[in-house]
């Protein structure tokens, strides 16, 4: 079976870009060794985050970087083979975070992260999935005043420069909104024009499905290889050969393998994280995505139970787990808020496939002719894939983009 277009990986990215290239009539063939929304869109903290503007910096104060060589803090922690592994586009990261760097990078970043709601809308409506997605905002919880303070400042910046929404709550206007928080907390930042989602995964299998009402078709497969041929590209899978004029990368963390095959060494390392399910507290459920920002882990109300997610692990990719910084997170979050017993037994695992320059990788690969890139997002894929789909669509067609393409280029390298 054959299709001009090839997309492989079907994350919230992968299924994004696939559903804007069948939206302009194209054959679409989307290839995943797993159904849609399975591996790392699966297991996020389910927030639309229109409000990311900043991309996560490589710290480089000298009080956070002592808090984190201990290896025991809930935000941030590390394997010492996995930074040797990465220690490269590591060394690339902590350059590109200091302050000179990252201001230039922070207004790219957020030129396509400003358009994260707008390009969702249409994928929500078209996939009927307003059910999964609140339009409420989430809450962001601080301990001392000074951090309150601190925040504030950047969201009156976010507001004024990219149009961000929020409201400062103290503590009296925080009870009326998310009552039962432990009285440690001071105050908290209401992101308002960001959007919630009770089950990512679901999500991204109702765009799937939406996909392929448009005539779009899905193979469930092991990729084998991509090779050039005279006419276009053949994909090979566990299910057999495919033709295609474009071939879409779109495999998150496991682009930087196949890359290789194709003469290509991108900086691409990850991030990994772990989430795991409570029960709803009896009598006080919690209502809204609560972020315990001065110790670096979320709450999310879920259709599965309320969801504990974790910052972020520097590790192999596929690295054992380790539940230290979950156990970590766990014990302070019940000082948080009543939640209840675990629902699974083993925590879920994923990694979010990083960028040194934290910008995603978007746009026509540079030593072959239609083959394009769509990975590197970060910890925002979710966030950002229609985006991306719309965009690697104008710029597949020929056609202007709502942005400048340029920072997001994989020519950059």
């Amino acid at each position: 079976m054959s299709g001009n277009t090839i997309v492989l990986g079907a994350g919230m990215v992968g299924v994004s870009v696939a559903w804007h290239l069948a939206k302009r009539g194209r054959s679409v063939l989307l290839i995943d060794r797993r159904p849609p929304g399975q591996e790392t869109s699966f297991g996020n903290a389910g927030i639309i985050q229109r409000e990311a503007i900043a991309p996560y910096a490589f710290p480089h104060d000298l009080k956070t970087l002592l808090r984190v060589l201990p290896n025991r803090s809930i935000d941030i922690r590390y394997r010492p083979a996995g930074m040797v592994a990465a220690v490269s586009p590591l060394f690339s990261y902590w350059l590109n975070s200091f302050p000179s760097r990252y201001k230039k990078i922070v207004p790219q970043y957020a030129s396509i992260i400003s358009l994260s709601t707008d390009e969702h809308a249409p994928m929500i409506e078209a996939s009927g999935a307003d059910h999964l997605v609140k339009k409420e905002g989430w809450l962001e919880l601080y301990r001392t005043p000074k951090e309150l303070d601190r925040r504030e400042k950047e969201a009156l910046d976010a507001e004024r420069l990219y149009g961000v929404e929020f409201k400062r709550l103290n503590r009296a206007e925080l009870d009326q909104v998310q009552p039962g928080l432990s009285s440690d907390i001071v105050g908290a930042i209401h992101w308002l024009n960001s959007w919630t989602v009770e089950s990512p995964g679901d999500l991204v299998q109702a765009y799937a499905k939406s996909f392929e009402a448009m005539g779009g078709r899905f193979e469930l497969a092991e990729l084998k290889g991509v090779q050039k041929t005279a006419t276009g590209w053949t994909v090979n899978t566990s299910e057999g050969s495919h033709e295609a004029d474009d071939v879409v990368i779109a495999l998150g963390p496991w682009s930087k393998d196949l890359l290789k095959t194709l003469d290509y060494d991108l900086p691409l390392f990850v991030k990994r994280g772990y989430h795991v399910h409570y029960n709803q507290p009896q009598g006080k459920p919690l209502k809204y995505w609560l972020m315990d920002a001065e110790k670096g882990y979320l709450l999310e109300p879920m259709k599965a139970g309320v969801r504990m997610t974790t910052g972020a692990e520097l590790a192999d990719l596929e690295a054992p787990a380790s539940t230290g910084q979950l156990d970590a997170a766990e014990k302070v979050a019940k000082t948080l808020y009543p939640i209840g017993n675990r629902v699974e037994a083993l925590p879920w695992k994923g990694a979010r496939p990083c960028i040194p320059d934290m910008k995603p990788v978007i746009g026509p690969a540079p030593k072959h002719q239609n083959l394009w890139f769509a990975f590197g997002h970060g910890h925002q894929g979710f966030t950002l894939g229609p985006a991306t789909g719309r965009l690697l669509s104008d710029m597949m067609h020929g056609e202007s983009t709502p942005i400048d393409m340029a920072p997001f280029s994989p020519s950059r390298f």
